[in-house]
């Protein structure tokens, strides 16, 4: 807990953000001031090659725990509003919002096909040979990490054992904060950068039947979304009673439409208060930034008054993350991932590991001192991140 607890603001919030190896949560003031910080690993399989999956319980389950340890010892009736950020993971549920699975093995725990699974190739490659005009939304090619090809996937492999038994197929934010209000809307933020949804004009009927996939047309497209608010709205009456217990907060807390968690670190870069700092872009719009979003892979966003269309950029998406502007994304796979492996396997890494505990120190702050080779190594992943 940091000194900004001596005086007890008035409000707080609640940030939950969800990545691809840990859940982490924040509480702030309404001067932004961080006041605590949590974090908890969560489970990953790797079933065969391509193949990642997660556990929709088992994330929820951290988000509980963070929740828990950043809310102690402080008026928790003085907190105001719970937001969510995730990796943009598919989650599959029934029709009862119960685990289905998404692997051969039939197990329903592992019920997440995650942002960065590419078993669906085949699929996508068929998918980009249409040539649909919803293509040029995002660069003229789908990724395989979007989510068309991974729903054409289970339906050709695990038809009896989810397909046909699907109920609610969510991005993970959007699950998060189902699971929090019981509200199944979906955030515009989500829909738009990776399941082909238009801010403008809503679903493509023909893109679904084109690509085969026309039952989640049925009942005006329930099981992908019919509801969809912009991000940070807010969904239904707040926070249920039964998610208030599993957090340890009190129910009806404000509970916003959720973000994709590359562009909650986005938001946070493109709408940062600069003056005063001497940075360049002091005075300028906010279309002259570029927002570079670290973690397991790097993301690079620019939002413009007019659509952009750039081939192999993703995007111009409308209102996805900033109303009222359009967004473009590129970046680098895993270029976290590649810094985590040469720090890892460097023969100092495990002096710097046991330094960083001894410290309370995650390993990305690095240890200044006499840490061989690496003790200069700060690079903080987390710090785009926006709670």
């Amino acid at each position: 807990m940091m000194s900004g607890r001596d005086q007890e603001p008035s409000r707080y919030y609640v940030g939950i953000d969800v990545g691809t190896g840990s859940v982490r949560a924040a509480l702030v003031d309404q001067r932004g001031l961080l006041l605590a910080f949590a974090e908890q690993p969560i489970k990953k399989w790797e079933p065969q090659f391509n193949h990642h999956e997660q556990s929709s319980e088992d994330i929820w389950a951290a988000c509980c725990l963070v929740t828990k340890e950043v809310v102690q010892g402080i008026d928790a009736h003085r907190i105001r509003g719970l937001g969510f950020d995730a990796t943009c993971s598919l989650v599959v549920l029934d029709k009862e919002f119960h685990p289905l699975p998404v692997n051969h093995e039939g197990d329903s725990s592992r019920n997440v096909i995650m942002w960065l699974d590419h078993r669906a190739v085949s699929q996508v490659h068929r998918i980009n040979e249409t040539k649909h005009r919803v293509l040029q939304y995002v660069g003229g090619v789908m990724s395989v990490e979007m989510q068309a090809p991974k729903l054409l996937w289970l339906k050709e492999n695990l038809r009896e054992i989810c397909w046909d038994k699907a109920g609610h197929f969510f991005d993970l934010p959007d699950f998060l904060s189902w699971k929090a209000t019981g509200v199944t809307a979906r955030s515009l933020c989500s829909l738009v950068c990776k399941w082909t949804y238009s801010a403008e004009k809503g679903w493509d009927d023909s893109f679904w039947k084109m690509i085969g996939l026309e039952d989640l047309i049925d009942d005006n497209y329930s099981k992908i979304g019919n509801l969809v608010l912009l991000p940070g709205a807010a969904l239904g009456i707040g926070l249920t009673p039964e998610a208030a217990r599993e957090l340890g907060l009190p129910s009806g807390i404000a509970v916003a439409a959720s973000l994709i968690d590359a562009h909650a670190g986005g938001l946070g870069v493109i709408g940062a208060d600069v003056r005063g700092h001497g940075l360049t872009c002091e005075g300028q719009p906010v279309t002259s930034r570029l927002a570079v979003i670290c973690g397991t892979s790097s993301c690079h966003m620019g939002i413009s008054k007019d659509p952009v269309f750039v081939p192999g950029v993703w995007g111009p998406y409308y209102s996805a993350m900033v109303p009222g502007f359009w967004l473009n994304e590129g970046g680098q796979s895993v270029t976290g991932k590649l810094i985590d492996h040469m720090v890892q396997g460097h023969p100092a890494f495990p002096e710097l590991q046991a330094k960083a505990t001894a410290r309370n120190l995650q390993k990305h702050h690095g240890i200044h001192g006499d840490t061989p080779g690496i003790a200069k190594y700060e690079l903080e992943v987390t710090s785009s991140k926006a709670f």
